[in-house]
């Protein structure tokens, strides 16, 4: 019998040394980018299954060919794209640990920038015109993160130094972190909300026109989770009174379509879904998909496992 075999969406040499007793395949990504998609003679004999990052959910198209699949690993810490696509008996793991650091890091940014007023500056420069004024502050303000996860707490560790009470939300309640059930007491209070939860039946449309009316005036609200996790409409005319603020890195749609009232809607910065996008991934990811592959060739239990059905 082979050994079994894994499609990666990048040469197997950038793992370092990988496990023995695994045949490796790149499987180019490029592919899907197109029309029709040629796929190998060996499609069938896969059973460990890399995709690439951030193309959609068209790159499970190949998943029902493989028959030998056993193991889908994703790149991408939400698993939404995949819902539907994973057949039954085949175990879904996310990519918990790889976009920890770049996700934290824009989240703190877009609270910055939007805070002290950098969009702004940034069009002022454009313009050649000097105008200062008095912004507010990070220090000393209330931060809500809903979805406290590895993210979440990622983000946590990078604020806390700002001098800000974090407040930590979580689906369920548990020793030092509140649950969703608060949050009609928690957002009124709060001066930043992060979300960094992910998509699911749950969250989906979470932050509607009564989440949002709950914030105070002038609170900043900041996605760096799902497009879905907020009523796009229901932002939209609450930004129109220009009471809160709000930075996004994802959109219900992506890419945002031109025609999108979210472009020309005040007190709002758009960054396009670049969240994980930054030299901190790659090394990351490869750490997490080495010691995933090294589990699975040695018959170990894998990490990251989701559960439910997708």
């Amino acid at each position: 019998m082979s050994d079994p075999l894994v499609w990666l969406p990048f040469d197997p040499s950038e793992l370092g040394e990988v496990p023995a007793g695994l045949r490796f395949e790149l499987f180019d990504h490029t592919r899907f980018t197109g029309g029709e998609v040629e796929v190998p003679d060996s499609v069938g004999e896969v059973a460990f299954y890399l995709p690439p990052y951030m193309l959609g959910s068209r790159i499970f198209d190949v998943v029902s060919q493989m028959t030998s699949l056993q193991v889908v690993q994703l790149l991408t810490a939400g698993v939404d794209a995949a819902r539907g696509h994973i057949p039954e008996g085949v175990t879904l793991c996310n990519g918990r640990g790889i976009h920890d650091t770049s996700t934290a890091e824009l989240a703190v940014t877009l609270v910055l920038s939007s805070l002290r007023g950098i969009p702004g500056h940034v069009r002022h420069q454009d313009e050649h015109a000097w105008r200062p004024g008095w912004f507010p502050s990070l220090a000393d303000k209330r931060v809500l993160i809903v979805g406290y996860g590895a993210i979440g707490r990622a983000i946590e560790a990078r604020l806390l130094p700002f001098e800000t009470e974090v407040v930590g939300v979580a689906r369920t309640a548990r020793e030092g972190v509140r649950g969703f059930d608060e949050l009609d007491t928690l957002v009124p209070e709060a001066d930043v909300i992060v979300l960094a939860t992910p998509l699911t039946d749950e969250t989906r449309g979470l932050v509607d026109r009564k989440f949002l009316g709950q914030m105070k005036d002038g609170a900043l609200l900041v996605n760096v989770a799902r497009g879905g996790v907020v009523v796009t409409a229901d932002l939209v005319a609450e930004l129109a009174t220009k009471r809160i603020h709000a930075a996004l890195d994802v959109a219900e749609t992506e890419p945002l379509p031109a025609e999108s009232p979210l472009w020309s809607s005040p007190n709002l910065l758009i960054t396009p879904h670049v969240g994980g996008a930054s030299s901190a991934m790659w090394p990351r990811a490869y750490r997490v998909v080495r010691e995933q592959l090294e589990r699975f060739a040695a018959g170990e239990p894998l990490a990251n496992v989701m559960s439910g059905a997708y």
